[in-house]
């Protein structure tokens, strides 16, 4: 089967075929599947954060620098499952350099906004694309307190980080 045939399967992965397939292998062979499944799953969401992030950031510059890195912190989301960790879709610092800059500005008091009020602003203000692939990376890897998500423009990497 060529490779284009097979990526089309594979991108309606509840065809009758692909189901079928599925239900044939072996376990072991599932449990590969889903790990590579899942990387390039993550692999795919942090190309849309690094391609609005790059937009986001073209044109900007520090001193005549253009930026090398943005940062994105961890935010509780309370919603009706109760509260979760995940990323802000607000960029906490943009970096010119290859340090990673004192974010400790960005450690406040937390205040208790309406799950409503949070989500109209989020709505407004946020880049939805990003969002969206903020909100899957922290689905697959969800962050803890003190850990930054470091999007590198130049290699085009997202890393976390855990301070």
């Amino acid at each position: 089967m060529k490779s284009l045939e097979l990526s089309g399967l594979l991108a309606t992965p509840t065809t009758s075929t692909v189901r079928d397939a599925l239900h044939h292998m072996p376990p072991h062979a599932l449990d590969e599947l889903i790990i590579e499944v899942l990387a390039a799953t993550r692999s795919g969401w942090e190309r849309v954060v690094v391609d609005r992030v790059s937009t986001f950031t073209a044109g900007r510059s520090d001193e005549g620098r253009a930026p090398v890195a943005a940062y994105f912190t961890p935010t509780e989301f309370r919603t009706a499952e109760g509260t979760h960790l995940g990323w802000s879709p607000f960029v906490a610092a943009l970096a010119s350099t290859e340090d990673i800059p004192d974010l400790s500005h960005t450690h406040t008091t937390a205040v208790f906004v309406p799950e409503e009020e949070a989500a109209l602003a989020e709505e407004i203000l946020a880049d939805p694309h990003l969002s969206e692939a903020l909100n899957r990376l922290a689905a697959l890897d969800p962050p803890a307190h003190g850990d930054l998500l470091r999007v590198h423009l130049p290699s085009r990497q997202v890393t976390r980080l855990t301070t």
